[in-house]
């Protein structure tokens, strides 16, 4: 619990019940450092979107809040309390937009208990990930009684795969988990004071000049007509790019919201036909809602992904508010996934192009505040990349149809391995609800991993392979991120949290076995559903 200073003892003490009342009745309320802050009237200006703060709606959002914003924006949020809590560890609600229940003023009914673990659905990092060849025991009794309901057997596999993280992870009673929240407070504060925050110019040095260098490549075989050396180069421009623009949109550069975000808009916009506002509003939900199937954007990819089982039953995203459906083309394409894979990755720049003018012209952004004019920015980021890569690149550049046509194709697919490094770090990992004791420390590790890579090599990953530390510090500079990670494994062994880390091969191979194993279910589901309607035409 933060000290209150003289003024901040004014704030009159809000009951829990209270709390509950006014967020049944449509107010957005989080606690952030034992205070309650109404955050209605911010919806509109936050610069992440609406999105993030809902799902924190209802929790002691303190953690997500100090990692996610500035020291002036945590200021800022001290004009949105309305009121203090009770001394200790708030209990949290399940949000609205997660499916929780508040009860009015005069409703009645038992205090709203937060469980231990929810029914629903999750997958684990373990050996087992990449031992189990055949599938999981609870898969191969369903193949045994192939008449059993296939929603059965994938309900069954949500309650086993939340009893391994259960089994794997510390427990979740407070009093185990206010210890781990203590341990990573005083692991934040070691970093701030051993400087890792402060950025390494002279590193953006090096990144400038490899890009201007890629950038440079690019143009020489293309005024040279060698179109496909000038497409690679082109590729490795946008893909080395992304690292930077992706630290502008975390604060991590000048630390400064303004001179961030525009730094980031020139990069992603007017370079790279990216728009900076699309990544903030889905990124940020991805971050305090990390591998959730249902909330987090990151992971759901349907048709063409599925990661959990749980995708296998039609669900509904809390983020593009529409049931994903398990379709004919899902079963397809979910059947052979694991083979498609890195065709698809080869692809997946076109689907960002898509997404960032949805989000520009939807004025999915801020409408008004300090971040309103980035839309305006970033439309004119568009316009720009799209005439000098659109008309002057491929229409007057390049002769021939068929030169335009492969010159495309090479200069997107050689950004694949960042999709393919995005992916990596979350794709094998648990998509388990635990429920709403989980502290965010432990939620980040759990979900994520972490990449295990020479220095050298440290420039083709871009801080991407530290996902795990990222996680939990996503403001910190990216250059700096190798520097901490002997203090995280500590603090990992410290309160007995796995620090998942593999080799980038291994990590693909983790990957590749998590979506095999997805079809494979996929499969099964088939197979019971066959086998229970050949049983009910008998019935008649």
């Amino acid at each position: 619990m933060a000290t209150t200073t003289k003024k901040e003892k004014n704030y009159p003490l809000l009951p829990r019940r209270e709390i509950e009342s006014l967020i049944s009745e449509g107010k957005q309320i989080i606690i952030v450092d034992g205070y309650a802050l109404k955050l209605d009237a911010w919806m509109q200006y936050h610069p992440g979107g609406d999105k993030a703060i809902q799902h924190v709606v209802g929790r002691d959002a303190t953690d997500e809040v100090n990692g996610l914003h500035s020291e002036e924006a945590r200021g800022m949020m001290k004009r949105y309390r309305i009121g203090r809590v009770e001394e200790g560890k708030w209990k949290n609600f399940l949000s609205p937009i997660q499916g929780g229940y508040f009860r009015g003023r005069n409703e009645e009914g038992e205090e709203w208990e937060s469980g231990s673990g929810s029914e629903e659905g999750s997958s684990v990092f373990d050996e087992g990930l990449r031992n189990r060849k055949g599938g999981s025991s609870s898969a191969s009794s369903v193949e045994e009684d192939e008449g059993k309901d296939g929603m059965a057997h994938l309900d069954a596999l949500t309650k086993e795969e939340i009893k391994l993280d259960l089994q794997r992870y510390p427990a979740l009673d407070t009093e185990t988990q206010e210890r781990i929240v203590e341990k990573y407070r005083e692991l934040h504060e070691r970093i701030k004071g051993a400087g890792l925050y402060d950025c390494d110019y002279k590193a953006y040095a090096i990144e400038g000049t490899r890009y201007a260098i890629f950038f440079g490549l690019f143009l020489f075989f293309l005024k040279r007509k060698w179109y496909i050396p000038s497409a690679v180069f082109l590729g490795i421009f946008w893909h080395q790019l992304v690292f930077t623009a992706h630290d502008a949109g975390h604060m991590g550069i000048t630390h400064n919201f303004q001179v961030d975000t525009v730094i980031g808009i020139l990069i992603a916009d007017f370079a790279g036909g990216l728009s900076l506002g699309w990544w903030k509003r889905n990124h940020n939900v991805h971050h305090i809602v990390t591998n959730s199937p249902e909330h987090d954007p990151d992971i759901e990819h349907m048709p063409f992904f599925a990661i959990s089982h749980r995708f296998l039953q039609g669900l509904r995203s809390s983020y593009y508010e529409r049931v994903m459906e398990y379709d004919a083309a899902a079963r397809f394409f979910i059947s052979v996934q694991h083979n498609l894979y890195y065709v698809i990755m080869l692809f997946a720049r076109f689907n960002l192009y898509r997404l960032s003018w949805e989000y520009i012209l939807k004025g999915q952004g801020p409408k008004k505040g300090v971040a309103a004019w980035h839309r305006y920015l970033e439309f004119a980021g568009q316009v720009f990349f799209w005439w000098w890569f659109g008309y002057g690149v491929m229409c007057r550049s390049i002769e021939g149809n068929w030169n335009r046509f492969w010159f495309l194709m090479v200069s997107h697919a050689v950004t694949c391995p960042l999709h393919v490094q995005i992916t990596l770090s979350h794709f094998a990992m648990s998509t388990a609800d635990l429920g709403v004791d989980e502290c965010f420390a432990q939620r980040m590790l759990r979900t994520t991993m972490d990449v295990d890579c020479p220095t050298w090599l440290d420039f083709f990953h871009g801080g991407l392979q530290f996902q795990a530390i990222h996680h939990l510090f996503p403001r910190f500079p990216r250059h700096n991120l190798r520097k901490s990670q002997k203090m995280v494994q500590e603090f990992c062994e410290d309160v007995g949290i796995p620090y998942a880390l593999y080799g980038f091969v291994d990590g693909n191979k983790v990957v590749l076995g998590r979506l095999e194993e997805v079809a494979r279910q996929a499969a099964i589901l088939k197979k019971c559903r066959d086998v229970f309607m050949e049983g009910e035409k008998g019935k008649h």
